[in-house]
């Protein structure tokens, strides 16, 4: 799992629509009222809401180098 989600992040042209994916629910979760709304949807929503955000600036802003000498 870890590998998967760093070789995603990697690829910016990947990491850009799946980030905007998972942040669209969550984005929904947060602005809509629904009925069917519980802690598990609320939970999800963050979570979902966290990693799509992270794609997203990780898409943006592109590798950075890890030191500078």
């Amino acid at each position: 799992m870890r590998g998967s989600v760093l070789r995603l992040t990697l690829d910016r042209r990947v990491a850009l629509p799946v980030g905007a994916t998972l942040m669209a629910p969550a984005v929904a979760l947060a602005v809509g009222k629904f009925r069917w709304e519980s802690w598990l949807t609320d939970g999800s929503g963050l979570v979902l809401g966290a990693t799509g955000a992270a794609l997203l600036a990780v898409a943006l802003s592109g590798r950075r180098p890890d030191w500078v000498d």
